[in-house]
């Protein structure tokens, strides 16, 4: 049973959504030069805080090494090949974070309880995907995964406070309101998938979405933590002077000593 009642004070927030926006930088910089793909996959209810976390996850991150694959119901060719096919399609290269706004995760989830697949298909998919993202591992990629979790009364909450907002009524969908109806459904999939296609080299994370700040952080801190164990690379504030410099060395151009020997400034 995941706490819901936690809570982040603000000022917390942001001294510790901070601190770990600049872990990600450098440790952004580690991946690239480890050349270790990374990937985040997000499921979770809607209207979670996926997008929330993944705007802060990425705030720091230069914007050459990560990608963001926002998932939604597959079209044209990616709808007339395997489930799998247009995320294989979409793994980034060495070097590079992708992150899953929605995931291959849809075969157990929307795809089971809506039907669109038999029964055979998403209760053969708990062993693919598990054989999927061990190709993976075994090809050096870091898997993190989460799950988004609030309370049935949180989403109703914030479905309603978008209801009432002109700049994000757009977010609301038709369909939103009947996967509500369907929660115990979904419910029930949620588990299964959880249950089944956790592993040691990808297991699930379960973040308590009701505080906003507190999931966004746990997100982070998530990340962060497993890029540091992966990479062997302690991005920590207390022990980041220990890291060499991100930046190469840069020779000073004769000219710019003798303009600086004229003016009487001293390099070192």
């Amino acid at each position: 049973m995941i706490d819901l009642s936690q809570r982040l004070p603000k000022d917390e927030y942001k001294r510790q959504l901070d601190a770990y926006q600049t872990q990600l930088r450098i440790l952004g910089y580690y991946l690239h030069q480890r050349q270790r793909p990374a990937i985040v996959v997000f499921e979770g209810w809607d209207a979670a805080g996926k997008g929330g976390a993944i705007n802060q996850l990425t705030e720091r991150l230069d914007p050459r090494g990560y990608i963001v694959h926002p998932i939604a119901a597959p079209k044209g060719d990616d709808a007339e090949k395997h489930y799998l096919w247009r995320f294989w399609r979409r793994l980034p290269e060495r070097g590079v974070m992708a992150i899953f706004d929605r995931s291959w995760y849809g075969r157990v989830l929307v795809e089971r309880v809506e039907g669109f697949c038999v029964p055979a298909e998403w209760q053969r998919a708990y062993q693919e995907v598990r054989e999927f993202e061990q190709q993976l591992v075994d090809f050096g990629a870091v898997v993190l995964k989460f799950w988004m979790h609030v309370s049935n009364e949180e989403q109703l909450n914030r479905f309603e406070r978008r209801q009432n907002l002109p700049n994000k009524s757009w977010k609301l969908t038709d369909e939103d309101w009947r996967n509500r109806e369907k929660r115990d459904l979904y419910e029930q999939a949620v588990e299964e998938m959880l249950i089944k296609t956790t592993t040691a080299h990808a297991p699930w994370t379960i973040v308590a979405g009701d505080d906003k700040r507190f999931a966004r952080v746990q997100v982070l801190r998530t990340v962060a933590e497993r890029l540091s164990s992966e990479l062997q690379v302690d991005a920590s504030p207390e022990h980041r002077h220990a890291l060499p410099p991100l930046a190469a060395t840069i020779p000073v151009p004769e000219w710019a000593k003798a303009e600086a020997k004229a003016l009487g400034i001293a390099l070192t």
